[in-house]
């Protein structure tokens, strides 16, 4: 029997029960967050009684206004949501110094050896569980196993607002009649693949030699989820402290267009928003990256280096504008526009400029900031980023890792 004990934490419903904090009266009503109903776009989060209607999370805007036409949807609050994240990573880390938020709204948490402070595994999972309802009147779903894999599963089995505990030893026969859908990792495309090999449940999966000959890696991982082992991918990892490995930010257009004029403010104004959180985390970035889809849904993604990292919108901006003038093709429409950066190295919260000026350029760029703190992201913009009428859209991977967020007052009720 293993000694290490994994706690998984799902919040229900995050970003609609957000909404809810600060407007009661969509409590039990058909609420859909990721924009409006006639945009471009996917769900973000639904609400319980938008899910009877068969609405779900990443599934097109549309696509859901056509199932629940009458449901109240959302644009969302991307900065409350990634402060609620906050909150909730402040009471996980009362619990366990070992905290993973793998997403705004889950986390992984290494529980091992807590027992003899916090009691066995369920009776702390439930205080927990309390704490969040009770300091932040959310809800939560907890999975309890001997490893990462089986205690994500084992929070899906307790959703809504529940508790889940798969006793060490027991993994494989909790698991085995699960449907294959259930296994992190897999979608609709490897879901099709396994049937057509006869492979429906875990158990499937746990009987078969030639996964590796089939899927490669990917089919031994597999392999072993279905017996209740970490494999495969960050699961092979040691739970620790989340590290952003990189912020992006896009747009849809609503209709596609081949304004240059549009498309360039747009950049201007993705770029803003990149490097502001660059700077909330104190990174600067190595490693900047346009993303650019054309109307026939043809992608294209390229990269520019910096010789030293930089937070800086102007410095980012320029390498973006010269990445799109040098592969858009001129008036071809476009659909979508992204700026993404990685490579990061800490900055202490600086923008990293290296020119005659910059420390006025720092200054101003700090001043801005505190702006956009007090009066909201649309309160300071650049001239290039002005006639952009966008803003950040709320989706299931939020841009940053909220544990590594500074804490800054919000307002939050």
């Amino acid at each position: 029997m293993s000694d290490r004990m994994v706690f998984h934490i799902d919040m229900d419903a995050f970003f609609v029960s957000v909404e809810e904090l600060f407007d009661p009266s969509l409590k039990g009503k058909p609420v859909i967050v990721g924009g409006a109903k006639d945009q471009r776009g996917v769900v973000a989060a639904a609400s319980y009684a938008a899910r009877r209607f068969g609405v779900h999370s990443a599934m097109p805007l549309r696509t859901a206004a056509k199932l629940c036409p009458d449901g109240i949807y959302l644009d969302g609050h991307p900065d409350r949501y990634r402060e609620y994240s906050r909150r909730v990573h402040d009471i996980l880390c009362r619990f366990s110094p070992k905290v993973e938020m793998a997403s705004v709204d889950e986390a992984y948490m290494d529980m091992t050896g807590t027992a003899r402070l916090l009691g066995p595994p369920l009776r702390s999972a439930h205080d927990l569980h309390a704490c969040i309802g009770n300091e932040l009147n959310l809800h939560c779903s907890i999975g309890i196993a001997a490893s990462r894999v089986v205690a994500k599963i084992a929070s899906d089995l307790a959703k809504p607002n529940g508790v889940f505990f798969v006793w060490p030893g027991h993994e494989q026969r909790m698991l085995a009649d699960l449907p294959v859908r259930k296994m992190p990792g897999i979608g609709k495309v490897t879901e099709a693949r396994l049937h057509e090999c006869g492979i429906r449940t875990f158990a499937d999966l746990t009987g078969r030699d030639d996964l590796e000959k089939m899927f490669g890696a990917w089919g031994t991982a597999m392999a072993g989820k279905a017996r209740g082992e970490d494999a495969g991918g960050w699961f092979n990892e040691d739970i620790g402290e989340s590290v952003a490995k990189s912020i992006s930010h896009e747009h849809t257009f609503d209709e596609d267009t081949a304004d240059q004029q549009i498309l360039e403010t747009t950049l201007a104004r993705l770029t803003e928003m990149v490097a502001r959180r660059l700077r909330e985390q104190q990174f600067a970035a190595r490693t900047i990256q346009l993303k650019l889809r054309y109307s026939d849904f043809h992608t294209i993604t390229r990269a520019h280096s910096f010789a030293e990292p930089t937070s800086s919108d102007h410095a980012i901006l320029i390498q973006v504008r010269s990445l799109f003038r040098a592969n858009w093709r001129s008036g071809a429409k476009v659909r979508l526009l992204g700026v993404h950066a990685s490579g990061f190295e800490a900055s202490g919260g600086s923008a990293s400029f290296d020119f005659d000026g910059a420390e006025r350029w720092e200054h101003a760029l700090s001043a801005a900031d505190r702006l956009r703190d007090k009066y909201g992201e649309a309160a300071v913009h650049m001239g290039s980023a002005l006639k952009a009428d966008i803003r950040e859209r709320t989706h299931e991977a939020m841009p940053e890792a909220p544990s590594l967020s500074k804490d800054k007052k919000s307002g939050i009720p």
